[in-house]
């Protein structure tokens, strides 16, 4: 009985009736909370995409398939110099990060997220991903590779 009555108490706590749906100022607002250091040692601040179209590719130096997009995100960012592009780097250490920008010839900003918390704000467990944030506060995560055209075709749904 007492299991009965606790499964009823957990179950009705989490049933309020009201929308859970975060609006867009404040999904914004919270997934830009964030600061980090570059893989050079400035610091970046999240907040500095409010307002703008931005793409955070979530990466790791050892991953096949990030090594396979890297030069797709590099062209992705010459073509579109209207959206900032920000490479967020985990799971590995700073040296093997900057072998890998250098590797690739990657001429946007790249994040060290040494402790993953950047990948944990934006929920990203794995690589890749990516992050597109629209101008107006959207943010649409996608957890799984895109080819150049799919990453193509992403960026122009930005608003």
């Amino acid at each position: 009985m007492a299991v009965l009555a606790l499964t009823l108490g957990v179950g009705l706590a989490g049933c309020s009736g009201t929308d859970n749906k975060e609006t867009a100022s404040a999904q914004s607002s919270r997934l830009l909370n964030f600061t980090a250091k570059t893989i050079d040692g400035a610091d970046f601040a999240g907040s500095s995409l409010a307002g703008r179209k931005a793409v955070l590719w979530f990466w790791a130096p050892w991953c096949p398939t990030c090594q396979k997009e890297g030069p797709d995100l590099q062209k992705a960012a010459t073509a579109h110099p209207e959206v900032t592009f920000v490479g967020v780097a985990a799971q590995d250490q700073v040296p093997a990060m900057r072998d890998f920008v250098s590797k690739y010839g990657l001429t946007f900003t790249q994040l060290a997220d040494t402790d993953a918390k950047v990948w944990a704000l934006y929920d990203v467990t794995h690589q890749p991903a990516f992050a597109f944030l629209g101008s107006e506060g959207k943010a649409e995560v996608v957890k799984s590779p895109l080819s150049g055209q799919e990453l193509d075709n992403k960026i122009g749904q930005l608003h």
